[in-house]
């Protein structure tokens, strides 16, 4: 169903966001440290209109949520009311728009998304951001692109119960499918730079969802925080030395010498390095991500190992937090589809189902 066969109206306004996949700097950003997300070709779409709807004598706005890809629809009070799912992202981002001082009338929202859900390449901050993009449309209002990236965030965390970094709401915001996108998480400081040289991004899905608010994301998030708290310092980012962190117990140690080697594997492309050597610190990402992050699982491995070996590819490495979801390979350019079914074959073959999820199929 359409728009118009759900609400009985034409949508006033849309505006569309996409997803994002990281190619290094994972788990960083909570910690205030570096991340080198791009946009990907999928994306989503929400369509807006203003509702009549009031109830009670109260006057209370209701809202009414709609999703394609789910075939749910949620209709809602914006008083004292705090949905789950989907709703709870768009409820999110109402109402901190409202909480700043802007007033928000009855909606009707239609979404629709070509963003894999569960695989790692940021669906809900698409969603968010796509979102707050509309109602600044619908609406006129005078916020930028940072700052729906930063209440976007905000909504994902007071709203859907994840303790997020920044980086994907960034990523979906400002980022787009050409470029990568150097951020610096704690001061927003922020480069544009063009992919590495020769080569173009592969993603495939292990085909193992994760479900990130009930795995070990918060989890992972405190550990970062009592380390930090044990150096001495604001954030593991303070940390440039990996030898600092001998000093912390277990699991405390590999936690942080994740976060403190992998900014530091950010930084190194920053000051430009061959594509040959992009692939080398993705290698290493994931083997860090694998052992002291302990993120990863034998599905995504796998799949991270048949790419490493390939040829063609200059590394790979699980993408998102990790525990299910997808991996992202830098391969040669004009070789991503042919890596891609070697690669699915023998995965296929050892009893799982990947898929390509970029390059996009026609």
């Amino acid at each position: 169903m359409d728009f118009q066969e759900v609400f009985g109206k034409p949508p006033e306004t849309q505006a569309s966001a996409p997803g994002r996949v990281n190619l290094l700097g994972e788990h960083t950003d909570y910690n205030d440290g570096f991340v080198l997300p791009t946009a990907i070709p999928q994306g989503t779409t929400v369509q807006l209109s203003f509702s009549s709807d009031a109830y009670g004598g109260l006057r209370q706005r209701q809202h009414h949520f709609y999703s394609e890809n789910l075939n749910e629809q949620v209709s809602i009070s914006d008083i004292n009311h705090s949905p789950s799912g989907f709703a709870s992202y768009i409820f999110g981002c109402i109402e901190l728009l409202q909480k700043a001082g802007y007033t928000v009338p009855s909606l009707c929202v239609y979404v629709q998304s070509s963003v894999p859900m569960g695989s790692g390449l940021s669906s809900s901050a698409a969603l968010e951001v796509a979102t707050l993009r509309a109602l600044r449309q619908l609406l006129n209002l005078p916020i930028d692109d940072v700052e729906i990236a930063q209440i976007a965030q905000q909504a994902e965390i007071q709203y859907a119960g994840v303790q997020c970094g920044i980086m994907d709401q960034m990523a979906s915001s400002l980022a787009d499918t050409e470029h990568i996108l150097f951020l610096d998480t704690r001061t927003l400081e922020r480069r544009v730079m063009p992919l590495p040289e020769k080569a173009e991004i592969l993603v495939i899905d292990s085909g193992v969802p994760r479900t990130l608010a009930s795995s070990g994301y918060n989890q992972r998030r405190a550990e970062c925080e009592e380390a930090a708290r044990s150096l001495g310092v604001k954030a593991l980012r303070d940390i440039t030395d990996v030898n600092l962190t001998k000093t912390l117990p277990e699991p405390l140690q590999r936690r942080a010498r994740h976060v403190v080697t992998e900014n530091n594997r950010v930084l190194e492309v920053l000051q430009g390095v061959t594509s040959e050597r992009f692939g080398e610190l993705m290698n290493a990402s994931h083997a860090s991500l694998r052992d002291d992050y302990e993120v990863s699982v034998p599905a995504l491995d796998i799949l991270v190992d048949i790419l490493q070996k390939t040829e063609g590819v200059f590394g790979a490495r699980l993408t998102g937090a990790g525990f299910g979801g997808a991996s992202v390979a830098l391969v040669r350019s004009g070789q991503s589809k042919g890596i891609a079914t070697h690669v699915l074959e023998q995965y296929n073959q050892a009893g799982y189902n990947g898929q390509i999820l970029v390059p996009a199929l026609d």
